[in-house]
């Protein structure tokens, strides 16, 4: 029997190949995100992103926070605040200068150095509080933070050289950068206020720093996905490039001028009522709102000429901030929690239009200049806001909601200035 079976031949079964599961990651990140998840597909741009967000969270803290290391050092929240409206102001005649020089040399060789200067004014000025150093010297150190390179600017100049032949994915990845700015005005003033206060005063603005300049050097490091830079030959001044974007400038100062205002009246009217705790809620909530409409109107296919379509979204916007003041007028804080919400989400589809527009009218090498302009008049705006609000605030009477309707008249200067035949129509690009 034994030599029977030995007799046998032994057949072995035939050995399959092992079929090794395929990646499926990309397909499932592309239908669970939809469109955002196609744009973070392209090579580079997830850690780019990554970089940028972590320099851009800085851009909410750095107010916030010197106002309480200077107020709490000083005593003054006057001083403090002339310190920080006096850095708003060097930011928006040197933030221009800086994009250009970006647009002209590459976004790492003039970032970095940018940054670095920006950062030693941040040292210098909690400095010269913890040394209690004369008050002229917190201005000409908070004066030299100006030149702090415009870090979503840069961002979206790079998916605009990345997606130049996908208009559709440019519109999304213009709403995602909207939404992050939105996230990160959200929580910086958060986190600066919790350092400040649960640490010491001066955590927030060394925070600050060091998140910046962490967030720029990786950023810079992503060399493959950097828009080539742009020769000084052949360029026209920065006067040409200013009118031909005029009526969006002017439309993008009245919109800071409803951010500015809508936060200071907020923050003036649940004081008057007693209840000014609430007053970061309410802020956060229209910031919200406006995160969340930015990230939905990624995902919707744009309709009509981009001029029409910005026109219609100042329009809902102006018919919008209207709600908060009659909801305040109406008195009730859930009211007020809710017309804040809806007149945030107006906001954003406002914001990423406009960014769009820009982004057509002006040189493919001058997008980091062109949309530096929009953030300076942006600060402006926010500027002359705070300004109005807090006038009104002051002067109105005590615990009344008309100071809403500065952001409400604000809104509507904005929809009659994009309303003009120069704001709707195309424009040639300026060389």
């Amino acid at each position: 029997m034994i030599l029977f079976l030995a007799s046998r031949p032994v057949t072995t079964p035939p050995v399959r190949p092992v079929r090794r599961p395929r990646r499926r990651c990309p397909a499932v990140l592309r239908r669970a995100l939809g469109p955002y998840g196609r744009i973070f597909t392209v090579p580079g741009a997830r850690a780019f992103t990554a970089a940028n967000l972590l320099a851009r969270l800085p851009m909410g803290m750095f107010s916030v926070s010197a106002i309480l290391m200077i107020a709490g050092s000083r005593g003054s929240y006057a001083l403090a605040g002339a310190v920080t409206a006096t850095g708003l102001a060097a930011t928006a005649v040197a933030g221009p200068w800086t994009a250009r020089l970006v647009d002209r040399y590459g976004q790492a060789r003039i970032a970095v150095p940018a940054t670095a200067l920006a950062v030693l004014g941040s040292l210098a000025l909690v400095l010269c509080v913890h040394l209690d150093a004369p008050s002229w010297t917190l201005f000409a150190a908070y004066a030299c933070t100006a030149t702090t390179p415009n870090t979503g600017g840069m961002a979206r100049a790079r998916w605009a050289h990345l997606l130049r032949d996908d208009p559709r994915a440019l519109h999304t990845a213009n709403s995602f950068e909207q939404a992050a700015d939105e996230v990160c005005f959200m929580l910086g003033p958060v986190l600066a206020a919790f350092l400040c206060t649960a640490l010491f005063p001066e955590a927030g603005t060394l925070t600050g720093a060091v998140l910046l300049l962490s967030g720029v050097l990786l950023f810079a490091a992503q060399r493959r996905t950097e828009p080539p830079a742009t020769p000084a030959s052949g360029r026209r001044g920065a006067g040409r490039l200013v009118t031909a974007l005029l009526p969006l400038l002017l439309t993008f100062l009245a919109t800071g001028a409803v951010f500015g205002s809508l936060e200071v009246v907020t923050i003036g009217f649940t004081d008057a009522h007693g209840q000014r705790a609430v007053a970061g809620a309410l802020l956060a909530l229209q910031a919200a709102g406006s995160c969340a409409a930015g990230l939905l109107y990624g995902v919707l296919r744009p309709a009509g000429p981009a001029g029409r379509r910005f026109l219609r979204c100042v329009a809902v916007m102006a018919a919008l901030t209207w709600l908060p003041l009659t909801a305040a007028g109406a008195g009730g804080g859930f009211l007020l929690a809710a017309g804040l919400l809806l007149a945030g989400m107006a906001t954003a589809p406002t914001m990423v239009t406009g960014m769009g527009l820009i982004q057509s009218r002006v040189p493919q090498g001058r997008l980091n200049e062109g949309m530096t302009l929009a953030v300076t008049a942006l600060l402006t705006g926010i500027a002359a806001g705070s300004a109005t609000g807090g006038w009104a605030v002051q002067h109105l009477p005590e615990g009344t909601a008309a100071g809403y309707g500065v952001p409400a008249a604000a809104a509507a200067l904005a929809l009659a200035v994009a309303g003009t035949a120069h704001a709707v129509r195309p424009a040639r690009r300026p060389a």
